[in-house]
């Protein structure tokens, strides 16, 4: 038998990926409605899905527009709707 060269194994830990879906959220105050692009993360833990805290933030920040009545910040935020009642 000849000389053996030592062996060496490595063994790489990859855990499971939070698995991300793009998501269209409509924010609706008073006679306006917004869509905002949002990433849903779903996770095996009971508080799944839910939104990357920027998204999260960015929904706070139209609704919160859409309560000043500031309009123009909204828009540059998302795509905003005027709602008009068809029937009453």
């Amino acid at each position: 038998m000849g000389k053996t060269k030592p062996v060496v194994i490595i063994t790489a830990y990859r855990p499971e990926r939070d698995e991300k879906k793009r998501y269209t959220k409509l924010v609706h105050e008073g006679p306006y409605v917004a869509e905002v692009d949002v990433e849903l993360i779903e996770t095996d833990t009971g508080w799944s899905p839910y939104l990357k805290l920027e998204d999260a933030y960015r929904v706070d920040d139209i609704r919160d527009a859409f309560r000043r009545g500031d309009i123009d910040l909204a828009s540059k935020l998302a795509w905003v709707f005027t709602l008009t009642p068809v029937a009453i």
